[in-house]
């Protein structure tokens, strides 16, 4: 399991499956325990910064989500739940214990969906950030960049005009990369749109801690949303993070970096 820092490598699972990960920390220190970071809509290079940071401190698993920055996607595999799958068959062969797994927006979904099936018992810990999932309270809870504008969408999602990125200032390649990722986004979330109905009614089996940590001034998914998320947990705690949008370890790194460390210390390690 030993792999240097920065390393990347291709995980193969069963029917053909393939899984791309990034790699940082050390693995060799980290006694078989791990941190399973899930990017996103916006893709890996969303939680680079975040993987980095954390890897000071444990060993970190960064995957891309098949499909996601033109990596293979079996046409069978085509919702939050595949990948959940996935991830764990993932954990098993790389014989993981005690995962923290930690999430973004979709990331978030897929964790949860995970701890919902972890018959093997490898994860210790969820943390959520900005996690979508749950049926929303009503239909517009969760902006839809197809109806609100891409624009308007990236606003929506950034708190600090000098984290939101302006299309019209992207090459070419880039609103082409961006686009394919919100294709591949659709197929897994886009019907019902960033949910499932029957999500809420599964997650009281999750006996793990969890932490629902949200930017304060998310316009995409509102903080009311994180605190009904965290309610569904028989062991969920909510905390707002302040001064950030729908990616609050982008704009505000270091208070998320402290909301994680203080979960860690109190929930985990804890015992």
């Amino acid at each position: 399991m030993t792999a240097p820092t920065g390393a990347s490598r291709t995980i193969e699972l069963s029917d053909g499956l393939t899984i791309s990960i990034d790699e940082k920390g050390d693995a060799a220190a980290s006694e078989g325990s791990a941190a399973l970071l899930l990017h996103g809509g916006a893709g890996p290079f969303s939680v680079a910064g975040f993987a980095g940071a954390l890897s000071e401190h444990a060993y970190v698993i960064t995957p891309t989500h098949p499909g996601f920055g033109g990596t293979p996607k079996p046409e069978w595999m085509d919702n939050i739940a595949d990948l959940a799958t996935a991830y764990l068959d993932m954990l098993d062969v790389l014989n993981l214990s005690r995962v923290l797994v930690i999430g973004n927006s979709i990331g978030g979904w897929i964790a949860s969906e995970m701890a919902v099936r972890d018959n093997h018992q490898r994860i210790g810990g969820l943390a959520l950030f900005n996690a979508v999932g749950i049926q929303p309270g009503h239909p517009d809870e969760i902006a839809e960049a197809s109806k609100v504008g891409p624009g308007e969408f990236l606003r929506l999602a950034w708190h600090k005009p000098e984290f939101t990125p302006d299309p019209a200032q992207m090459s070419d390649e880039q609103r082409a990369a961006m686009a394919a990722n919100q294709e591949v986004l659709a197929v897994y979330a886009g019907d019902p749109y960033m949910h499932d109905p029957k999500l809420s009614h599964r997650l009281h089996r999750v006996q793990v801690p969890v932490l629902v940590g949200w930017g304060e001034h998310d316009g995409v998914v509102p903080a009311d949303y994180g605190r009904t998320y965290a309610g569904l947990f028989p062991r969920g705690s909510f905390q707002l993070i302040p001064n950030a949008g729908h990616l609050p370890h982008v704009e505000e790194l270091g208070l998320t970096l402290e909301a994680l460390g203080k979960f860690v210390s109190s929930e985990l390690q804890a015992g």
